[in-house]
């Protein structure tokens, strides 16, 4: 995720590749950034990499969180962003022993690689420059949505876990095309396609579900037997209870 976040600063108009300093112990990774983008710093020693920062982000497994943080030497003046999952503000503070410090944490999904990701932020004695700035920087990325801490786990389940739920759906939907007689790649694009395309009207009409499943709904037509069957199924209270799980 640090590597995607990475690739998608220095594709955004905001940061440019020059202002990106990306430190990790594996050299492949590194090499592999910098010949992206030569103008990227990439370096294996994180304390050097935070030291002229304005923005730190810290991508990395909930359980090396403490122990990375421990030895950055953070500023007063720059902003921590999180991205590890599950850890609060407050472990945070605890971690950094720096409760004045300004933090984010980020919740983006694997579709970050790709300029797709849904990408949730809550903020911690921020600024609404910087609010804003996070914001406009993740939109670059896919849709960026300001969100309280107290939601996080919430937002988590729809977004970074849900995204596996939509490919659930389009992989059953590929298996079905299959049985009826469809190539696997050609049910592939053809559902995925589908998908792209709902997403696209809800999100650029501002409009409900139902809305436009009415729409293709026709009295005594095809898709209402087929909205019927996942419904007698329990398709919508298998997504409920899958969220919910999530969270």
């Amino acid at each position: 995720m640090g590597g995607a976040i990475a690739r998608g600063l220095a594709k955004g108009t905001i940061v440019g590749a020059a202002d990106i300093t990306v430190s990790d112990p594996s050299e492949k990774i590194l090499q592999q950034l910098h010949q992206e983008f030569p103008d990227m710093t990439i370096l294996t020693d994180n304390r050097v990499a935070v030291s002229e920062a304005d923005f730190v982000v810290v991508a990395v497994k909930p359980w090396l969180m403490k122990s990375v943080l421990a030895e950055l030497p953070l500023q007063p003046h720059q902003v921590l962003v999180s991205v590890a999952a599950g850890i609060t503000f407050d472990q945070l503070v605890e971690y950094t022993a720096a409760p004045e410090q300004t933090m984010f944490r980020l919740v983006p999904n694997t579709a970050m690689s790709q300029l797709e990701s849904m990408t949730l932020i809550a903020s911690r004695l921020a600024t609404p420059e910087h609010e804003r700035l996070m914001v406009e920087i993740f939109n670059e990325m896919g849709l960026a949505m300001l969100v309280p801490e107290s939601q996080i786990a919430a937002t988590t389940a729809l977004t970074s876990c849900g995204i596996a739920y939509v490919l659930k759906y389009i992989q059953a939907a590929m298996q079905a095309g299959v049985e009826m007689g469809l190539y696997p790649k050609d049910a592939q694009r053809m559902v995925a396609q589908s998908v792209k395309g709902a997403a696209a009207l809800i999100l650029n009409n501002d409009t409900h579900p139902s809305v436009e499943i009415d729409k293709v709904t026709t009295p005594g037509g095809i898709t209402i037997k087929g909205i019927n069957e996942l419904e007698h199924n329990g398709f919508s209270s298998a997504i409920i209870r899958a969220m919910k799980a999530s969270c």
